[in-house]
């Protein structure tokens, strides 16, 4: 498996395409929405200013890019491909496979939230203590598994060619609705109730409350746990239905 792992890494490392999106492009949004920002001025309810919001919803985007975009794709073109029928013919066993994916996933979203903090700090002159910096790190990294389980769901789900709209659609939906562009305190108060309950939501959540120094709300866990648990199930049951079929 570390074979593999190393060669996802590889792969992942070359797609000069997926390291701007998964890696760039969340710290050039950062810059675009709040670089004309003034620093002192607070997010409604957040208690936040405007760059130290912005920038743990965008470090959260980030990971969110690498870990779903990342995934999904590769394992729908694979499968029809037939490359997963011929790792199933090896000693590798199936869930080898899929933590091949997320590991390497995992590793590329790293770069991607450390960049953004470094903007911040160096842009936008975001303070925090040092234990906030290495929590932030840790929790936006261990959260973004939610979504690697998402992707890999996703993979098994949609074919090589209904797999990249199917992906983009809950892509940007669960990152406009949950309120990683624009503050979900800005939405309309129907809208505010729906965002509560989606995990991008409670993901960038966590983020602002180390950035705050009080524990995240049991609701927001709440909502990443039961997520996680949906979504590598279902990652789980496609992936054995895929193997039947096969």
């Amino acid at each position: 498996m570390n074979s593999l792992i190393k060669l996802e890494l590889t792969r992942a490392l070359r797609n000069r395409k997926f390291l701007f999106f998964s890696v760039i492009y969340p710290s050039a949004l950062f810059l675009l929405i709040a670089g004309n920002a003034d620093s002192t001025t607070e997010v409604d309810g957040s208690g936040l200013t405007i760059p130290a919001y912005m920038m743990v919803s965008m470090a959260s985007f980030g990971a969110l890019t690498a870990v779903l975009m990342g995934n999904s794709e590769r394992i729908a073109k694979e499968r029809e491909g037939g490359w997963v029928r011929q790792l199933r013919l090896t000693t590798l066993p199936g869930r080898g496979y899929v933590l091949a994916k997320t590991a390497a996933a995992a590793v590329v979203s790293l770069p991607s939230v450390v960049i953004v903090f470094v903007v911040a700090a160096a842009v936008k002159d975001v303070r925090l203590d040092a234990w906030q910096w290495l929590a932030l790190t840790g929790s936006i990294w261990a959260g973004s598994l939610v979504f690697a389980a998402l992707g890999v769901a996703l993979g098994y789900l949609a074919t090589g060619d209904a797999v990249r709209p199917i992906t983009m659609i809950t892509y940007f939906g669960l990152s406009m609705l949950g309120g990683l562009w624009m503050p979900a305190t800005t939405f309309p108060g129907w809208l505010q109730a729906i965002a509560k309950w989606l995990p991008t939501h409670a993901y960038a959540a966590l983020g602002q409350a180390i950035e705050q120094s009080r524990a995240p709300h049991a609701a927001d866990l709440a909502v990443l746990v039961v997520s996680f648990v949906v979504f590598a199930g279902g990652a789980a049951w496609l992936y054995r239905k895929d193997t039947l079929k096969a």
